[in-house]
């Protein structure tokens, strides 16, 4: 790939991770549209580590609250930081043994871009609901284990392409009645453990493959879509107080909409 795909892959995987509207869907139209090959395992693994590394930063300090919250977990103040730690393990899971046992069926079977338009657009709507019907009664550090796991359950479908692991997790924290703000905040810290899973299980297929590593490449990647994922972080955790998720429920749908008319 030459330096402009590498740059623009960079700044899709960057701005579409944390974002209701599907990267894989972005992904295939783009490449799609402009004849662009498939940016192969090595740099998706790469860009999806940039987008790991902008989330780590954007929260460490309450990672790092989090970190003191395990090492005192007698201190009565540590207890919500702890509780919510927990939460991100138990809303993990789910998508981990499902992704091992079927990754790559889904793999095979779902890439179809009829498929991802669809989902695409199906799931567009079904967050367009839950922003309109949200009651928004509390926030992270307030849910019920039992809805810890519907959310963990619910990013399972982030698996088949154009669900949008960031969107599908949204709907269901706000329909499980938590703040806009809340749910974006709890989305993007499950987004954590989630993308390191992924990155983790992607590097270990890459362990079995022979492949020329091109490491300005990779630093590039990495590098873009680092910095464009924070900035994306920084603007949507503003933008979902004062816009709402509408916004993004229509151009998924749009996107969705050009999916089946180009594809």
């Amino acid at each position: 790939m030459d330096t402009i795909q590498l740059i623009f892959l960079g700044i899709v995987q960057g701005l579409t991770e944390f974002l209701p509207i599907s990267s894989s869907a972005h992904l295939v139209l783009i490449s799609k549209i402009l004849a662009w090959p498939d940016q192969g395992l090595l740099l998706d693994v790469a860009a999806h580590a940039g987008s790991l590394v902008a989330v780590l930063v954007y929260f460490r300090l309450q990672l790092w609250q989090m970190a003191i919250a395990c090492c005192n977990p007698s201190v009565s103040k540590n207890s919500a930081e702890l509780r919510l730690l927990g939460h991100l393990f138990v809303a993990t899971l789910p998508i981990v043994i499902v992704a091992l046992f079927a990754a790559t069926w889904i793999e095979r079977y779902t890439r179809d871009p009829s498929i991802i338009a669809t989902t695409t657009i199906v799931f567009a709507l079904l967050l367009g609901y839950a922003a309109i019907s949200a009651r928004e009664l509390r926030d992270e550090y307030q849910l019920s284990l039992g809805a810890v796991l519907l959310i963990g359950c619910a990013q399972v479908l982030a698996l088949i392409p154009g669900t949008s692991r960031a969107g599908i997790t949204l709907t269901a924290a706000l329909l499980l009645g938590q703040q806009r703000s809340a749910a974006a905040r709890f989305s993007l810290l499950l987004s954590i453990p989630t993308i390191f899973a992924a990155v983790v299980y992607k590097a270990r297929d890459l362990s079995t493959q022979t492949i020329a590593i091109d490491w300005s490449d990779l630093c590039l990647v990495i590098i873009v879509s680092a910095l464009v994922a924070y900035l994306c972080i920084a603007v949507f955790l503003r933008l979902i107080t004062s816009i709402g998720l509408i916004p993004f429920v229509v151009y998924r749908l749009a996107l969705g909409a050009a999916l089946l008319l180009f594809l």
